[in-house]
């Protein structure tokens, strides 16, 4: 049976009037609803209890791991209780809706080192869904209309960013063709190479999604991300967003990390290889080495739709504005636009055909 904690929060007052206040993304600022005041990161600062900032910044330390638990908190605004998995860092009340950060997801091992804000705010995911449509005719019709939107969140999502060096060599069966003509008779000859390339190349900030509830392909498809934009966490960016904290860590996100770098490196040096007409990598000995591993939240919008009684993921970088996502087809215009191909192509090679015999003819 899962088991159930009480969970200690944080939530982001006001400084003027104490309400709860919210990041504004279009701002850079927080800026309260109620007393309309606008407030920097520094002010916000200047404001938290002392005693929640030590312990929100407190030093890591290895904390047992169980992500078969669940978590209850009280609201710190109208004191109801709210369940949560023990995944989410940060959520709402759903009576209230005042955020509520969950205090041991964020701290310890678990405390963020780096956070890009959010830049793009709500409206611009639903409007990039609603402009699907442009130059997609086989999307079904209606199918962006925003009654389809089943639910809309701003997300931070785990990430690592890790610093890697690689170094090694890599060997290529390569190739030169020459081709000349004497007379009537066309000649081709091909070289046969063994090629060696090497040398060591330092990759920063490469992301690797920490969280498994994330389809990696989604995440993936979203990059890149401007990492001129990190800057050290601190819990006020929550407000008004989720946040999630990993729970993947170790060898297989070094891997994958590792796998995105060697295969440029192994690009890099195959191109570099320009005289040669191919070239084919045949062995390797590039190794990775960790120089540097960064735990930082990323900004996402995850666009929950739901047509014709089926789920549809979509998800847009919280920063840069790049909305994706698996567009269904409209069966129907699938098949109209299949026969109209069809047509076409058969009318465009039965006038080629004509057009040919009747130039054969008047010669």
């Amino acid at each position: 049976m899962k088991k159930e904690k009480e969970e200690q929060t944080l939530e982001n007052r006001c400084p003027a009037c104490k309400a709860s206040i919210s990041f504004n993304p279009t701002l850079g600022k927080w800026k309260c609803e109620y007393c309309g005041s606008e407030f920097s990161l520094e002010e916000m600062q200047q404001s938290e209890d002392n005693a929640s900032t030590e312990k929100n910044n407190s030093k890591k330390k290895e904390e047992p791991d169980n992500y078969d638990n669940y978590v209850s908190y009280h609201c710190e605004s109208c004191g109801a209780e709210i369940i949560a998995d023990d995944q989410t860092a940060a959520t709402f009340c759903v009576y209230c809706g005042n955020t509520a950060i969950l205090q041991s997801k964020l701290s310890g091992k678990f405390s963020p080192d780096k956070i890009i804000p959010f830049k793009k705010e709500k409206q611009s995911a639903i409007d990039a869904f609603k402009g699907l449509s442009k130059g997609r005719p086989l999307m079904p019709k209606g199918f962006n209309d925003t009654n389809n939107i089943e639910k809309i969140r701003g997300v931070y999502i785990p990430f690592w960013l890790y610093d890697l060096q690689i170094s090694g060599d890599v060997v290529m069966d390569a190739k030169t063709i020459e081709k000349w003509t004497v007379g009537d008779t066309h000649y081709t000859k091909t070289n046969t190479y063994k090629v060696t390339r090497g040398g060591t190349m330092n990759f920063n900030n490469i992301p690797v999604d920490g969280s498994s509830r994330f389809d990696n392909d989604i995440m993936n498809t979203i990059e890149p991300f401007d990492y001129k934009d990190l800057v050290p966490y601190n819990h006020a960016y929550l407000s008004g967003f989720y946040a999630e904290k990993y729970d993947q860590e170790g060898a297989e996100i070094l891997k994958e990390a590792s796998d995105r770098a060697l295969n440029t490196a192994k690009n890099v040096l195959r191109d570099d290889a320009r005289m040669y007409a191919s070239k084919v990598i045949v062995s390797d000995s590039l190794e990775p080495n960790e120089k540097n591993k960064t735990y930082a939240l990323l900004p996402v919008w995850m666009v929950n739709v739901k047509y014709n009684n089926k789920m549809h993921i979509f998800a847009m970088n919280g920063q840069t504005g790049e909305f994706i996502g698996n567009i269904p087809l409209d069966k129907l215009k699938v098949l109209l636009y299949t026969i109209i191909i069809f047509t076409i192509s058969m009318a465009v090679c039965i006038l080629i055909t004509y057009l040919a015999f009747i130039g054969g003819g008047l010669s």
